[in-house]
């Protein structure tokens, strides 16, 4: 399956990969790879133009441009029903972070795609997961070293209410690794015109409406696979 975009190598992580985890990290970079864009063509978010026949770099400006005049994402940020072979079970969440898709398994090799924005260079990962918990309308509390990095977050540190402006939007899905909370999460944004970028600090990123819609339709203990060539492996996984 080829996808519709295309963004660059992150460099590792917060979390370094341990010795015992590399043939994980290539089994995953090689899953990433059967979904069918060589590992060359990772250069910068891109979007195909109808009207030239021609990929165009989809950057942060012009991805606010496209959205004021569209007020929605390029149709291959979207969501849709696609062809998807995989081995995994349906309910299962599969991530790639390098497209800018996430795929929910469904029966009869079929997904439901819907785009995403992925985190930004440094903040990439990967790894295997769960859905430890959901909430609607989440608070919003800025880890620690978000704290000491960005003077917006610190006057959240005691945490965001919930609400149209918080930066976890609509639904937030809290990413587990056995009984331990990653700090990671896919969850929706009050900047929907984000979708399809690198942008984050490592969550992944959907617009109100599908992350609402993936909300409905997986349970508390989903298995999340999440790809990224390049990536740091999640520690512990």
């Amino acid at each position: 399956m080829t996808g519709n975009s295309r963004s660059p190598r992150p460099k590792p992580g917060r979390h370094a990969a341990p010795a015992r985890g590399r043939k994980l990290l290539l089994a995953l970079m090689a899953a990433t790879l059967a979904l069918g864009v060589p590992a060359a063509l990772y250069a910068q978010t891109q979007i195909y133009d109808a009207k030239t026949r021609k990929w165009v770099d989809y950057d942060r400006k012009k991805a606010r441009q496209y959205y004021a005049r569209n007020n929605q994402p390029p149709e291959a940020f979207r969501r849709q029903i696609v062809r998807f072979r995989t081995a995994e079970q349906p309910g299962t969440i599969i991530i790639d972070g390098n497209q800018h898709f996430l795929y929910l398994v469904q029966p009869d090799n079929q997904a439901i795609r819907y785009g995403i924005g992925v985190g930004r260079e440094g903040f990439g990962w990967a790894g295997i997961v769960r859905v430890g918990r959901m909430a609607e309308w989440p608070t919003w509390t800025p880890p620690a070293e978000m704290v000491a990095r960005d003077e917006n977050a610190r006057k959240w540190a005691g945490g965001m209410p919930g609400g149209p402006e918080n930066p976890l939007g609509a639904r937030a899905l809290y990413l587990y690794e056995g009984d331990n909370d990653t700090i990671y999460r896919i969850h929706g944004t009050p900047e929907p015109w984000t979708i399809g970028l690198d942008v984050s600090s490592g969550c992944i990123r959907m617009n109100n409406d599908d992350i609402t819609d993936l909300h409905a339709r997986i349970n508390v203990g989903a298995k999340v696979i999440v790809l990224m060539q390049g990536a740091a492996l999640y520690k512990g996984v």
